[in-house]
């Protein structure tokens, strides 16, 4: 593969190629162009100890972790080899500043890589910190196709917080289904939910009680199901960063016995405090420190556990090795069960605590351009079960977003505006939602270039009595100033005057609480078009999303390789 653009001559490749040979010969000068080559495809995997088709890169699952400095060039090729499902890898966390194309969203920036097709990410790593990528076409996610992105500070910059060494961690839900039968169950008339995971991994290692497998192929000794050893040494502190990739579940991570001190969240400096157990939710990552002070002639218990949906699902366990303890040997206590799974509070007050660090504060626009509150509701759409935003789900257009406006294929979606909000002084929040004139649409918020935009998300009931759910909502292309939560109704005229405008975090995932609010500010400043979505695999799927544009005319011409779908087939090039 050629790592320069077409019509660069040797003269101008030559400087570039000398340093990367210096710096594979000597070390001395970091190469700045991170190349990996990536076969997915289906494998038969067992990490739960029963066995299923797993989506795998190079044969594992999760994928490789990408190791990056900032400011380096990420550049990826990823042959699908799935046979019969198209593809598209969404690098979370990544802003993409100049190469929107290479989000990775199927039917917002690409067209899916097809079958038998090789397709190239180019884009670069800008701020240090903790990210991941996963799948970003249909239901994907969750069959194992996701992975860890961690970016390096530059050389000689120092962290505001001390370690002695960093380990990862990721986190996901698994289930027994295929995902082809999970979306069929959620597009249905008679309607079939995914149901509770089966398992909880972590690091791709979870444990499935074999007597319970019916007809499946399970075996509880099988090497790939033995618990994640997370070796540390007496004395030392170590980062874990922690990623939560899973496809439906909030967790509760906690490690037996220890303290965490939390420290960043999703690539951000945070106020440190400290915390028994750390509530994270799917798209957020988080680095903690662990002292390893504990006792040392024993093994700790490392475990997550389902909050806010009552538990279908047993604690997930790892092992905290107290070197030079066995490896294997099990800690003789019970796994920590966690908090109660329906103490909101206790989330809510954790996230209030999440604050900017206060040498690293990036101050809030002190007001806003626009103002857009987004309820989340469950709808009947035609007999079909739908998420909504302010009673429209989105639908997904055949020619992606970024290539019907930057071509100018209008026709391709919906040209009528989103709408922006809902009749919030009427709307009875914990009822269940008596409007029928939901629909679903491609429409989209069209935004100012460089103006600054407040989103309210608003949490309301579903169709079951008393029944309101967590959501985590991830932007695309974006940080956000998480500038306050509250319980109940919003109310414009009076909430906003509680914003935190004097060290709120930033974040590019955030969780709205059952029955709650959450209020986000960011500036409209990357062209490009960008999916606001609920993270959670089966909502999103069912509707739950909304598309900012921004800027596109201000985009050079697209790659040809992002195009072959829907009318951009007949783009010439």
């Amino acid at each position: 593969m050629d790592l320069w653009p077409s019509g660069v001559g040797l003269a101008a490749k030559l400087p570039l190629l000398f340093l990367l040979i210096i710096s594979a010969t000597t070390g001395s000068v970091r190469a700045k162009i991170y190349y990996q080559k990536w076969e997915v495809a289906y494998q038969f995997k067992s990490p739960d100890c029963f066995q299923k088709l797993a989506i795998t890169i190079n044969g594992r699952t999760p994928g490789p972790t990408i190791i990056a400095e900032q400011g380096d060039t990420v550049v990826i090729d990823v042959k699908n080899a799935l046979l019969t499902e198209n593809l598209a890898i969404h690098w979370h966390g990544i802003r993409q500043i100049g190469t929107p194309w290479f989000d990775g969203t199927g039917g917002v920036t690409q067209c899916p890589v097809v079958p038998g097709d090789t397709f190239t990410y180019r884009f670069v790593v800008d701020r240090a910190g903790t990210y991941m990528y996963h799948a970003h076409y249909e239901m994907q996610r969750s069959a194992g196709l996701y992975g860890l992105i961690r970016v390096l500070p530059p050389a000689g910059v120092v962290e505001p917080f001390i370690y002695d060494d960093d380990r990862s961690i990721i986190l996901n839900d698994w289930w027994h289904q295929n995902t082809n039968e999970q979306a069929v169950g959620l597009n249905s008339k008679n309607f079939t939910w995914v149901g509770e995971p089966k398992s909880l991994l972590i690091n791709g290692r979870g444990k499935f009680n074999c007597s319970n497998a019916g007809s499946g192929v399970c075996n509880a000794t099988n090497p790939e199901c033995s618990p994640y050893v997370l070796k540390v040494i007496p004395g030392k502190t170590y980062r874990l960063r922690i990623a939560s990739i899973t496809s439906l579940s909030a967790l509760n991570f906690e490690v037996e016995g220890h303290n965490l001190t939390v420290v960043e969240a999703d690539g951000h400096y945070v106020k440190p405090f400290v915390v028994k157990n750390l509530n994270i939710y799917s798209g957020e990552t988080y680095s903690v420190l662990l002292k390893v002070d504990q006792d040392p002639s024993r093994n700790y218990w490392v475990a997550v556990n389902v909050v806010s949906r009552k538990p279908g699902t047993p604690t997930g366990t790892a092992i905290l090795n107290y070197y030079p303890n066995h490896p294997r040997r099990l800690p003789l206590t019970v796994p920590p069960i966690g908090p109660l799974w329906n103490d909101t509070m206790y989330r809510f007050n954790q996230c209030v605590a999440t604050r900017s660090h206060p040498d690293y504060i990036q101050p809030p626009p002190t007001t806003s351009d626009r103002m857009i509150i987004l309820l989340n509701t469950q709808n009947l759409i035609n007999g079909y079960l739908k998420w909504s935003m302010n009673n429209v789900s989105l639908n997904l257009p055949e020619t992606p977003y970024l290539i019907a406006l930057r071509e100018r294929m209008l026709h391709a979606f919906d040209q009528k505006p989103a709408p922006e909000t809902y009749d919030y002084k009427n709307y009875d929040i914990y009822d269940v939602q008596k409007n029928l004139n939901a629909k679903a649409s491609t429409s989209i918020h069209r935004l100012v270039f460089n103006s600054t935009v407040d989103v309210i998300l608003q949490n309301a009931n579903t169709k079951m009595k008393n029944n309101s759910e967590t959501h985590p909502w991830h932007l695309h292309g974006h940080d956000f100033w998480v500038l306050g939560y509250g319980m109940g109704r919003f109310d414009p005229k009076t909430d906003p005057k509680r914003y935190n405008l004097v060290d709120p975090i930033m974040k590019n995932t955030v969780v709205v609480h059952p029955y709650g609010w959450t209020a986000l500010r960011f500036r409209a400043d990357n062209p490009g078009v960008w999916a606001f979505h609920c993270h959670i695999e089966s909502h999103f799927f069912m509707g739950m999303g909304v598309v900012f544009e921004e800027g596109v005319d201000k985009l050079g011409k697209l790659p040809t390789t992002i195009m072959g779908c829907g009318d951009s087939k007949y783009v010439k090039p």
